[in-house]
Order: structure tokens, then sequence, then C-alpha cells
């Protein structure tokens, strides 16, 4: 490159020089939030054509918002913010990035070293600001002419750890720090490889399993998050004859014989019959409680390509590092082990039992659980659904179905936080219709997002079950053994902003509704619009799903002929 002694066109040249090696690595998306330090990389990022540029006020919603994005892509998007308070603001979706291993290029800027520790505004220590949640951070100093040699291998390296590091995806942090003047036109960039290529590319192995003979015939194989392919697996359960435990996550809720999707339901009511020997944990686990205590006993084998260590329970007797697919073809050639008459067709029936007595007890009414059944089978798309009861209604409630929707959850740290966020980041994708399922307290937890909803230009519902307060305490030991009036006050948490007011508030559409007919019609017209609608369900206030469940879980259990 040509130096040039201006300090601010050679950081001005550096930022372009970042940006040219994202798009060479195949970025396509980059969220800015307003600052003034950041300014020569977010020039930078506005001036390349190929990334389609998303401008978010507050950076707790920019962050989310990237997530959302490389949830949908699998590409790794730039996250760019100002230095101070603007990049500790980062500090959740960083955390549920690293945990649920979704790629993000976060980019911090920061004051030059001159202004630290002397009280220059907004200026905190930033290096090392996100811990051991990065798969890998730099903190390169305000730009020198004499390193630019070392810049596009910088900006490669970043996109090769988010998206292919040892220990999966996950988010890289550049904290890069700039000094005034702010704004300046680039000058000739470091030459690049030939035919655009970025300057490093990384390439996974996955390495194949060894796989010991069967020991055991009454298997199970339960699918999680990141199973594998759903074809995949389910050749696999037919190989093996053993049934497949289906979170909605793991893509494998289909109609197939051997799919169980009451596994929830079953579990509670722990028939001896149905208790495994081995089990086949791919994918992360279950929210569920009760189905651990089913599968107790049995011979855990998991798979974890990232050695992430994803065994709560510590049950898993043997753990394969390596991807799933590879599991799975491996397994394929090992000879089927000698399992019983009747296993699987004694799922089979549970599962038909079970299904036919969750639709006795939930009825025609709206309430939560109905809720989750109803949505799948309703949207095509992109489903988001928040963690806390949402979550959990979907695992125990939906249904197997023919093509349901892509299902996806911030599973990574199970917080309730930037859900709208993380949606809108799905829905500006441009990769189909997104809805989102939350509660009243994750839809306020993330107002602010409402705000960039007029700059979307793509049909995202966001489906918010009103049950006036934290539903999931309902279901803990602090709702029977505290005073009510307590109870309410620091775990149930009723909102007094009603959901529609506060939406129209902010110009988002927003429809109400209190029967399954109109919450169907309600996300068809929120699907076939150009934007943001809120739909607010109105359920049962929360006590009552308590014994919705309970009367769930007494018909299957009345449907399974087990004793109470």
């Amino acid at each position: 490159m040509n130096e040039s002694s201006d300090p601010s066109v050679v950081q001005a040249t550096f930022a372009a020089t970042l940006a040219d090696e994202w798009v060479r690595a195949g970025v396509t998306d980059a969220v800015v939030s307003p600052g003034s330090r950041s300014t020569p990389l977010a020039l930078a990022l506005a001036a390349r054509p190929e990334l389609a540029l998303h401008v978010l006020l507050d950076e707790r919603a920019a962050g989310f918002f990237a997530l959302g994005l490389a949830l949908a892509t699998g590409t790794p998007a730039v996250v760019c913010v100002t230095s101070g308070t603007a990049a500790a603001e980062l500090h959740p979706a960083v955390v549920e990035a690293h945990h649920a291993r979704v790629p993000l290029l976060v980019c911090t800027a920061d004051r030059p070293p001159e202004l630290h520790g002397v009280g220059a505004p907004q200026t905190i220590e930033q290096d090392g600001l996100f811990g051991e949640a990065t798969r890998w951070a730099a903190s390169p100093g305000v730009p020198d002419a004499r390193a630019s040699g070392a810049w596009r291998s910088l900006a490669a390296r970043a996109v090769a750890e988010a998206r292919d590091g040892p220990k999966g995806p996950g988010p890289v942090h550049l904290d890069l720090a700039f000094r005034e003047p702010l704004v300046a036109v680039s000058g000739p960039l470091p030459p690049g490889r030939p035919a655009a290529a970025p300057w490093h590319r990384a390439v996974g192995h996955a390495a194949a399993a060894e796989i010991a003979p069967w020991r055991h015939g009454r298997g199970v194989i339960v699918a999680g998050a990141r199973a594998g392919a759903p074809e995949a697996v389910l050749a696999l359960s037919d190989h093996l004859g053993w049934p497949v435990l289906a979170d909605p996550l793991s893509g494998c809720r289909v109609c197939h014989p051997n799919v169980v999707a009451a596994a929830d339901a079953i579990a509670r009511v722990s028939p001896h019959a149905l208790r495994p020997d081995v089990v086949v944990r791919l994918g992360t686990p279950w929210v569920s409680k009760a189905l651990p205590a089913l599968l107790a006993g049995a011979e855990v084998i998991a798979v974890d390509p990232w050695w992430r260590w994803e065994d709560p329970g510590r049950e898993a007797a043997v753990v394969h590092r390596c991807d799933p697919g590879s599991f799975i073809d491996a397994a394929c050639k090992l000879p089927a082990p000698d399992t019983p008459g009747g296993w699987l067709e004694g799922w089979q029936s549970a599962e038909r039992a079970a299904q036919a007595a969750v639709d006795a007890a939930l009825g025609g009414e709206l309430n939560e659980p109905l809720v989750a059944r109803r949505l799948l089978g309703s949207v095509s798309g992109t489903v988001l659904v928040s963690s806390s009861m949402p979550l959990r209604d979907l695992e125990w409630f939906a249904p197997a179905l023919p093509s349901p929707p892509r299902v996806v959850a911030n599973r990574g740290a199970n917080g309730i936080d930037g859900v709208v966020s993380t949606g809108l980041g799905l829905a500006a994708s441009g990769r189909g219709p997104v809805v989102s399922l939350m509660g009243d307290l994750a839809f306020f937890h993330d107002v602010g997002a409402l705000v960039a909803a007029d700059a979307l230009r793509a049909p995202y519902a966001v489906v918010v079950v009103d049950n006036g307060g934290g539903g999931i305490f309902e279901f803990l030991a602090q709702a029977d053994v505290l005073e009510r009036a307590l109870f309410e006050r620091l775990f149930g948490t009723p909102q007094t902003p009603d959901v529609l007011d506060v939406a129209r508030g902010f110009g988002v559409p927003a429809a109400d509704v209190g029967t399954p007919r109109d919450l169907e019609d309600a996300l068809r017209s929120a699907l076939d619009a150009c934007g943001l609608t809120v739909v607010r369900v109105r359920v049962p206030q929360r006590p009552a799903n308590v014994a919705v469940h309970e009367r769930v879980h007494a018909e299957v259990r009345r449907a399974l002929g087990v004793a109470g």
C-alpha cells in the first residue's frame, strides 16, 4: 500500500481493509449503532454495497439483531458500536452467541491509549471485556501503516475463528482503537489474495466415530437442537428399530412412524415398559426434567462435536467427539442390535395414546399449551420461541407435523432478553417469514427493539401470550411456600402496561385474539403484511395454567393405563 502520513487516512484504510476482507469471506450483513468513535468502521461498512447495513439505536438490541441474522444465515454478522457502555451493552448477546454457538463479529470502537486512565469520557477497559465468552479476541491498537501487512489476516482470522474455530461457532471480539479526526477517505488497500479470496480459510473435518457394537437392544434416540440432518436421524432410527424422541428444535418432529413428540407427557407418567437400556443423545439436551427420570439408569451415549460437555445430569457413559452426521454414518454401518419384539411398537402406541389424550385435555379454549400446539401448524418459515414457558410448552405439547417450520431459540444461556430483536434479525435476513412466540415479560423486556420495526420490510409476527407475568414461577416451589402477595411482588411481577397500547405507541400494528380461529386468522394477516405485527393472545392468568398441565398429565396417565 502507499503509506500516508495522515493518521486519519491510515485508520480509514485499515477499516476499509477489514470490510473488504469480510466481504471476501462471505459476510453479508453489518449492524451499526450510532456513535462517534466507531466512525471509521461504520463508514467503511456503509461503503460496501455487498453488505446489507442495518442501523439500530440501542446497542443491546443491535447485538441480538446481529445474532438473529447469523442464526438465519449461518454466516457471521458484524455488529459495530462505539466505546464505553455501548460496548458493554453487547454482553448479553455475546454470552448467548457463545453458549448457542452462533458466529458473530463483535467490533467495539475504543479510545486510544493516551485517553485511558485519565477520566476521558466514554472510556472503560474494553480489552477482554467479554472474558471467556469469545472464541477469539484481539486489540490491535491504533492503526499503524507499518502493520498494514497484518490487517487482512486480522479480518480473515476473525471470520475463521467465529465460524470454524475448534470450539465451534461463536463470537469474536475486535476492540478497535481510533484517534481523532475520525472522518477520512481511505487510501489504497493492501493487496489481497487473487480472485477475491479471503486471506485465511479454515477447513473443518468431521472425524469418523469409532463405535463399539451395540450391547443393548432396548434403546431410544433423543434428538435436540443441532442433532444432525433429520433424514439422517430418521435413517438411524429405522436401522436400529428405536424411537426418536424429537425436540421441535431438532427439526426431527415430523410425521414419521418412529417419531415421538409427546415424550415429556409420557415420561411424566413413567411407564415401566418404556424404560430403555441405552440412550443415544444427539444435539442439545431437552428442557424437560421428566425425560431424564424416565431414562435414568440407561447407558447414555452422547455426541459432542465441539467438546462442550453438555451433560448437566452427568449421565454420559461415552462421549463421541465428532459431527452427528459422522456418528450416524458409522452407526448405520454396524449390525443392528437385537431389539426385543414390541419395543418400538410400544413407544408408537404410547405416542398415539398420549397425543389423543393431550387433545382431549386441552379442549378448544385457548390456553398456553394449546397456543404452542396450534402455532407450528399455522405457519411456515421460522419460529423463534422464547425461553421460559413458551419453550417448554412447545417442547412438551407441539405435535409432529408433515412439514414443520424451522424452530430456533436463544437457548445458549436460556434468558428471555433480546427475543424481539433476535426475531427482527431473523426476518431481516430475507429468508422467509418469522414468528416469535413469547410471554408478556419477554416482550416488555425487549420493548426497545420496536424502535427499529419501521425499517423492516419482511413479515414478522410477534405472538405475545399474555398471562399476566412470570408463568414459569407458578410451577416452582416459590409459588407453594411464599405468601401470595410476596410471591407476586418478587416472582409473578405482573406488568401495568398493556401489550397492545405499547405496540401501537411505537406505531406497530397490533391484534388481540382470544380463540384458536382468531389466532390462525391473525397470523395469516400478519404474515401477509410487510413488517412487524404484534399479536396479543389472551389466555387464562398464570395460576390457571398449572391446572391445565395437571389435567393433561391425568389424561395421559389414564390413556396409558398407568396408576396415579
